[in-house]
């Protein structure tokens, strides 16, 4: 089994998280030893993004940014989407909060759909998001 930047780098739907993790240096974090549990923005979420902000955060001086925003989508500990329940919060590890919304089926966080659940890494799990979650 693989850690949780092994999976993201051969991912087909998440290049562009693949190349976001390795500029912020995420993915040595995502390598350790966890466990921690990764809302991934999937390829079309970065794609509903202005293609300005995602080349702006990609610079070398915005590393800062890229980092803090790629830490909203992780959470220390691993948690299974049969765990999540409505209205639970999660504490992200730049030390914001997430809300769970369990609705009709789905199940969102911050407002973000989770697509596809559970992907099982040595150090925690991944799910993905259709939207980019922003820490306001």
């Amino acid at each position: 089994m693989s850690n949780i930047t092994q999976l993201v780098n051969v991912e087909k739907n998440m290049t562009t998280l693949k190349k976001s993790v390795h500029a912020s240096g995420l993915d040595q974090v995502l390598s350790g030893k966890g466990p921690y549990t990764v809302f991934a923005p999937t390829d079309i979420a970065f794609a509903k993004l202005d293609k300005s902000i995602l080349e702006n955060l990609l610079k070398p001086e915005n590393k800062t940014k890229l980092t803090d925003l790629l830490n909203h989508h992780v959470v220390e500990g691993k948690i299974n989407f049969r765990d999540l329940k409505d209205g639970e919060k999660l504490k992200t590890v730049n030390g914001k909060q997430l809300v769970v919304h369990v609705k009709d089926g789905h199940t969102t966080v911050d407002g973000a759909v989770i697509q596809d659940h559970d992907v099982q890494a040595t150090n925690g799990i991944i799910h993905s998001l259709e939207t980019v979650m922003f820490n306001n």
